[in-house]
């Protein structure tokens, strides 16, 4: 509750940052001007009004703000609606972070599982992660408990580390997914340069917030932190999913 009341309290003072612009009666049409011009042009249509008046949403793949109609300040955090104690920023922010997964494309992840099991979770990944080598040691359970996977690189040391470079060796591979699998159970992978989604995927993890590996993005974009047992995350999704 102590976490709400925080959030809460940040967004009374946006509120209180906001009021001379409630007053000045801006339109939708001049508020989603002034945001699209002070931060970088973002399309009209990812600008919208939210419960606050003089308070508008915003969506930058992956991430999710609020900002003033004059385009002045942001604010960065949950909007709670404490009549119904929902938490009303929860889905646009799951939404961009899916939109912002799904715009790499499935060519530039790695993939095991056929398209047409009932789940797919895509995995910020570390080669050298023990629990992500705990995961993909169990790929094929996953798959038969009809858990698509969809590997994203991330090498936790950074761009230029020895993972990431491991990585890079994995993404340019021939038959990738082998590839994954020898690097993952502790096999050389050998190093070869070429034209590959690491970089990418790193800054993608680090626009999201990935703080540890392996982290697991569910289809709604919901960030899950951890290795969870295939029988464990097909129970959860099957339910999510009734």
């Amino acid at each position: 509750m102590k976490n709400v009341i925080n959030k809460v309290f940040v967004f009374f003072a946006a509120c209180l940052l906001v009021t001379p612009v409630v007053a000045e009666n801006i339109d939708l049409e001049t508020a989603r001007k002034n945001i699209s011009k002070n931060f970088g042009g973002i399309s009209a249509k990812n600008i919208f009004p939210s419960p606050i008046p003089g308070l508008y949403q915003v969506s930058m793949p992956p991430r999710f703000f609020y900002a003033s109609a004059d385009g002045r300040y942001f604010v960065k955090g949950d909007l709670i609606d404490l009549v119904s104690q929902q938490n009303v920023s929860l889905a646009p922010r799951k939404k961009s972070v899916s939109t912002a997964v799904e715009a790499l494309g499935e060519k530039s992840m790695i993939v095991f599982g056929k398209d047409t099991l009932k789940h797919t979770i895509t995995v910020f990944t570390d080669i050298d992660c023990g629990y992500c080598r705990k995961l993909h040691n169990e790929i094929k359970k996953y798959n038969e408990h009809g858990i698509r996977v969809r590997y994203l690189a991330y090498p936790r040391a950074g761009v230029g580390s020895a993972a990431y470079k491991k990585a890079e060796a994995v993404w340019c591979s021939k038959d990738k997914a082998a590839a994954m699998t020898t690097s993952k159970s502790g096999g050389q992978v050998k190093a070869k340069t070429c034209d590959n989604p690491v970089a990418k995927h790193y800054k993608l993890g680090e626009d999201i917030g990935i703080r540890g590996t392996p982290a697991i993005v569910l289809s709604d974009g919901t960030v899950v932190p951890g290795y969870i047992p295939a029988k464990r995350l097909s129970d959860g999704l099957n339910q999510l999913t009734r």
